[in-house]
C-alpha cells in the first residue's frame, strides 16, 4: 500500500481528494458554470472563467467568455473577450468578440472587436467597434472602463430574416436594414 514500488497498482483514490479535482475558476478548468433553465439569479456575476446562461440573470455579468442559451433570459451588461448570444438580452454587451445567433433578441448597446450576426437575430441599439489596443472607436475610455456608455449616440435597429433584408449604411455610419 506504501511502497515505493507499488506505484502501478495506485487506486486513484488520492487523486479524487487533491487539488487536479478541484475545479478552479483561475486555471480556465474547461468546464463552463452553469445557471440552468430553472434557476434566476438576482445579482451580478464575476467569473474568471466562463459562464453558460440558460436561464435568467437580472444583474451584470462579467466573465472570460459568456454564452446566453437560447431560453435565457439576462437584463443587464453583459462584459467578456467572447460573448454568443441565442437567447435574450436587455443591456450592453461589450466583449472583444461577440456573435449573435439566429434566436438571438438583443435590445442595448454591442461594443465588439468583432460582430457575427447570423440571419434571423434581432439587435436593437448602437454597434460600436472596439480598437485592438482596447479604445473604443469613439475614443472613449478603455476596455477595462466597463461602466461607460454614450449619450445621445444614433442607434440603429435591425431585424433581419434570411434573405429578406441587406444592411446598408446610413449617413451617421450606424447600420440600417433596407428591403430587397
Amino acid at each position: 500500500m506504501f511502497n515505493k514500488g507499488s506505484e502501478s497498482d495506485y487506486s486513484g483514490s488520492e487523486s479524487m481528494s487533491g487539488p487536479s479535482s478541484q475545479p478552479s475558476a483561475s486555471k480556465g478548468s474547461g468546464m463552463p458554470s452553469i445557471i440552468s433553465a430553472d434557476l434566476k439569479v438576482i445579482g451580478d456575476l464575476h467569473c474568471a472563467g466562463d459562464i453558460q446562461i440558460e436561464g435568467t440573470v437580472e444583474g451584470d455579468i462579467k466573465s472570460q467568455t459568456v454564452t446566453v442559451g437560447e431560453g435565457a433570459q439576462v437584463s443587464g451588461s453583459i462584459y467578456g473577450q467572447t460573448v454568443r448570444v441565442s437567447g435574450n438580452v436587455k443591456g450592453q454587451i461589450e466583449a472583444q468578440s461577440v456573435t449573435l445567433a439566429k434566436t438571438a433578441k438583443v435590445s442595448g448597446d454591442v461594443v465588439h472587436e468583432t460582430l457575427s450576426i447570423e440571419a434571423g437575430a434581432h439587435l436593437e441599439g448602437m454597434c460600436r467597434r472596439l480598437q485592438p489596443d482596447g479604445k473604443k472607436s469613439a475614443g472613449d475610455s478603455k476596455v477595462s472602463d466597463l461602466k461607460a456608455s454614450p449619450q445621445g449616440a444614433p442607434k440603429a435597429t435591425a431585424s433581419i430574416a434570411a434573405g429578406s433584408a441587406k444592411a446598408g449604411s446610413g449617413e451617421n455610419g450606424a447600420e440600417k436594414p433596407t428591403a430587397s
